[in-house]
């Protein structure tokens, strides 16, 4: 799936459009190095968010087209 696609469907970020933004902006890494929004995410995959002086940072657990809002926070692991 998308790295853009990922985000929205998972509720990390809102709005797919913004998304995409955030990519292209370089506020997003997966395993290290700055993703654009077409990048494929795979379960296992660590991705890094950045809001100002916010970071978040996930594992990946799975990759499902679509999902109830309760559900989305199943779909990745918060690391500390």
């Amino acid at each position: 799936m998308r790295l853009d696609k990922y985000l929205k469907v998972s509720r990390l970020i809102k709005r797919r459009t913004v998304a995409a933004e955030a990519a292209d902006g370089g506020r997003v890494t997966v395993n290290g190095v700055t993703a654009k929004p077409s990048k494929e995410v795979k379960p296992g995959d660590i991705i890094e968010l950045s809001f100002g002086a916010k970071k978040v940072r996930v594992e990946v657990v799975s990759v499902e087209a679509t999902v109830r809002k309760d559900d989305a926070s199943g779909m990745y692991r918060e690391i500390v």
